[in-house]
């Protein structure tokens, strides 16, 4: 879809950058990317198609300090659906739903936990959980809890393997693509020898780090500590969607977050993995959020 980069300036001079996607005066959606992503994730998930056919309005922001987004210094997750309140405004939005997959899972619920009235409801695609729940950390896949590990107490670490990360995409040959591919579960393992869905996956990582890791890895950082709000406080309706075959955030992340919200909805997947849940049910997931499915 190549969306436009566009931006706003928030109240504090900070710029906030974003893309649109699907139908213009549709049903607005903000998307909550993943860790570590950007906008361009909406490029990866969603096909205009489905967009168009459902009337969705797709807006995708950078989190601070990832893509073209300013850093913000000492922020936390609870500040971000300030953040997203201000966007809406600018763009003229009265209420609207919010998406958060994987690690943007914690930045949609915090929009439903804090602003309630903008906020008509919420899906969380593949999301983690709140990593004090009991035993969840130790259920991550090795290289994600490692990252999460490093991201909470040795920042600067996880920066180095952020940068060492990106170096690798850079030079990455056929056989270093298979590697990686090999590492993932099925369905997810066949999605990425597409070479659009592997390059966009890839690209993905790539903005999240294009001025620098900070940005990423306090992302990481925030996600691994405490969130600041209570997801069992959460009034709006949400939905939830995981793969039994998630080996990136497995669905004991899922059925903890189904089990605490009170009004969540959640469908499990018994042949997905984490990339095959958005890629292959959009169309229910989008249709729920605008109310046409």
């Amino acid at each position: 879809m190549n969306a436009e980069v566009r931006e706003t300036r928030l109240r504090d001079g900070r710029r906030l950058s974003y893309a649109e996607y699907g139908s213009p005066h549709g049903t607005p959606v903000i998307h909550c990317h993943g860790a570590p992503s950007a906008r361009v994730e909406g490029e990866l998930l969603f096909d205009r198609t489905t967009l168009m056919e459902l009337g969705v309005r797709l807006i995708v922001p950078d989190r601070p300090g990832m893509g073209r987004s300013d850093f913000q210094p000492g922020r936390r997750i609870v500040d971000w659906p300030n953040d997203v309140t201000e966007l809406a405004t600018a763009l003229g939005l009265g209420d609207y739903a919010v998406l958060g997959e994987s690690g943007g899972s914690p930045y949609a619920l915090a929009c439903g936990a804090i602003t309630p009235s903008r906020v008509r409801g919420a899906a969380v695609v593949g999301g983690v959980a709140p990593f004090e729940a009991p035993g969840l950390t130790a259920d991550l896949s090795a290289p994600l809890r490692l990252m999460f590990r490093l991201a909470k107490y040795a920042p600067p670490l996880l920066g180095l393997m952020f940068r060492l990360n990106l170096k690798l995409t850079r030079s990455m040959d056929e056989r270093g693509a298979e590697r990686m591919i090999a590492s993932f579960p099925e369905p997810d393992r066949t999605l990425l020898r597409r070479p659009e869905i592997r390059n966009g996956f890839i690209g993905c990582f790539r903005e999240a780090c294009l001025n620098g890791t900070r940005g990423a890895v306090h992302d990481m950082r925030l996600i691994a500590r405490p969130w600041g709000f209570d997801p069992a406080a959460i009034t709006i309706p949400v939905s939830l969607w995981h793969g039994e075959r998630d080996g990136n955030v497995p669905v004991a992340h899922g059925r903890y977050l189904a089990s605490v919200i009170p009004s969540c909805r959640a469908r499990f997947f018994a042949d997905d993995a984490h990339l095959s849940v958005p890629l292959n049910h959009s169309r229910e997931i989008l249709a729920a959020l605008s109310a046409k499915g």
